[in-house]
């Protein structure tokens, strides 16, 4: 079906749109005809005199369902910045699952994401839609660091490894104020419905109708024998482990009975241990401290942030083989916004997969590796 643009970036007056913005017109070289929505001419027009190109702007509200849907109509792929999605992000989803439209996003919201998967999957897969959640710090350094690491066991050993344990070594930069916002929203929807506490804790909540073994909480610092230091709670695993799953689960279970999870390595000795202890009592939303959505840091600050990944994969013998996922930008809104951006081009230039609702990791993989190697500053190693 032809279609006016390839991409439209729905959001792009927002913090982390602009970002996606910028990217694009920053990369001439990406060949994708795109443009920008969203609910206000006045800030549109702002964001094309800012980057200094004349982007195409289409005024779209997202509680207008017949607008939604003429926008997917015009475009391949749309990319979503506008959270929290559980409150602002149901229509569109069931506009691109109607009109076979693809779309991304940054979402870390499990309870909407299974409520969309329940809603839309089927839907999506007759029209062809492909609907990735998650494309950005959550989850994509976790879902296609597992895959490398699962890549290099399937090389070496000719089998899958069991058991992958992710160990943040590093990571300077902030939460966006997007997942802030998600994450109480997040709260105050298990508050309203408790029953979403069970989905929340369920490591294969993305994975309808699927029970796998046994999985780490991650919760409680512990002292980590593999890599003879002190790990603390990463506040991202909640999302991240549940995207890991889906991706197994989405394939066909190429890698087993995984057992998986993720935290933050803090040290040696008395010290390490220190440091995850209160690591561990640390909440970085608490309060309202910390950016509101459409804020964030600068460039400046933005540039000197950077993230350092170890995914430590262990064999039933003890034997290892570890892989490692950098970025050389903050993690929250450097690095997201060219994971996002890379993402829709991916889904554009690189895959053709089935329709449905997907994580990176199953529908682009190695594909969108290699994007992200090449053009956003990331690096995907084995050994």
């Amino acid at each position: 079906m032809a279609t006016d643009f390839d991409i439209v970036l729905f959001g792009a007056t927002g913090f982390t749109g602009g970002l996606v913005a910028e990217y694009l017109a920053r990369r001439p070289d990406h060949g994708a005809r795109w443009a920008i929505a969203g609910r206000s001419a006045a800030k549109l027009a702002a964001v094309g005199t800012a980057l200094g190109v004349d982007v195409p702007a289409l005024v779209v509200d997202g509680t207008d369902e017949a607008a939604l849907r003429a926008m997917c109509g015009r475009t391949r792929v749309v990319i979503s910045t506008v959270g929290p999605y559980q409150l602002h992000g149901s229509a569109l989803i069931a506009a691109c699952a109607a009109t076979g439209t693809s779309y991304v996003d940054l979402c870390g919201e499990p309870a909407w994401m299974r409520r969309m998967i329940d809603a839309h999957h089927d839907e999506a897969r007759r029209s062809g839609a492909r609907i990735v959640f998650s494309c950005g710090f959550d989850s994509i350094p976790f879902d296609l660091g597992v895959l490398t690491v699962q890549e290099a066991a399937q090389a070496r050993f000719g089998t899958p490894v069991p058991r992958v344990k992710a160990r943040v070594r590093r990571m300077h930069g902030g939460f966006s104020g997007g997942t802030a916002a998600s994450l109480k929203a997040t709260l105050a929807a298990a508050a309203r419905q408790p029953s979403l506490l069970g989905l929340l804790t369920d490591p294969f909540a993305l994975c309808p109708g699927h029970a796998g073994p046994h999985q780490p909480t991650g919760l409680i610092p512990e002292y980590d024998t593999t890599l003879a230091a002190w790990v603390a709670p990463f506040i991202m695993a909640p999302i991240n482990t549940k995207n890991v799953h889906r991706s197994n689960f989405l394939l066909g279970q190429p890698w087993g009975d995984l057992v998986y999870d993720e935290m933050v390595v803090t040290g040696l000795g008395d010290l390490g241990k220190t440091a995850a202890e209160a690591l561990a009592k640390l909440n970085p939303f608490a309060g309202d401290k910390g950016p509101k959505p459409g804020e964030g840091p600068s460039k400046e600050e933005r540039d000197a942030g950077h993230f350092d990944i170890l995914f430590a994969g262990l064999m039933p013998d003890g034997t290892r083989i570890d892989a490692v996922v950098t970025g050389d930008t903050d993690p929250g809104y450097g690095c997201t916004s060219k994971m996002l951006a890379e993402s829709a081009l991916c889904l554009i230039h690189d895959v053709a997969g089935a329709g449905g609702i997907w994580t990176p990791g199953a529908l682009m993989g190695a594909a969108l590796r290699e994007r992200l190697r090449a053009h956003a500053g990331m690096t995907f190693t084995a050994a």
